[in-house]
């Protein structure tokens, strides 16, 4: 507190809010929440096209393919037999399998038109927990499309 002379020459005791130290305290409160907010993000990584009708670069390995259908179901194309349904413990499993045996394999999902949103997010994430980082989404090009 800072203290002023009267007119009477005593000292009186004049009120003053010092709001330098939370000045202080918010800037380094923004810088925290500046730094950490990129972090807390959830959310699926995809790598999306630049153009509408970007087409998959051929690569020596064939892809593998995530397919969901109208009823939410999930089938792989490779493994013991491509046209059953798995369920989500085996295909984070084959999945993690085939990224470590053969790195460098392509990742596509082809999520049926009546699909759930929800459902094919749910499986492009189940990818990213079995180590994938980037996945492809497969559509048809606009004259084949119902």
């Amino acid at each position: 507190m800072a203290s002023v002379y009267s007119r009477k020459g005593g000292k009186r005791m004049m009120a003053e809010m010092n709001v330098v130290p939370y000045i202080d305290v918010t800037l380094v409160l923004l810088i925290i929440f500046m730094i950490t907010a990129p972090l807390i993000t959830q959310g699926v990584k995809v790598d999306l096209p630049q153009a509408p009708s970007q087409v998959v670069e051929p690569s020596n390995k064939e892809p593998v393919i995530v397919s969901v259908n109208e009823a939410g179901e999930v089938f792989i194309d490779f493994g013991d037999n491509p046209d059953k349904a798995v369920d989500e413990e085996t295909l984070v499993t084959r999945i993690a399998a085939v990224n470590k045996y053969q790195p460098g394999t392509q990742f596509l999902v082809k999520g049926d038109r009546g699909a759930s949103y929800g459902r094919v997010v749910q499986v492009m994430a189940l990818m990213q927990s079995a180590g994938i980082e980037t996945v492809g989404l497969l559509t048809e090009p606009p004259d084949k499309a119902r």
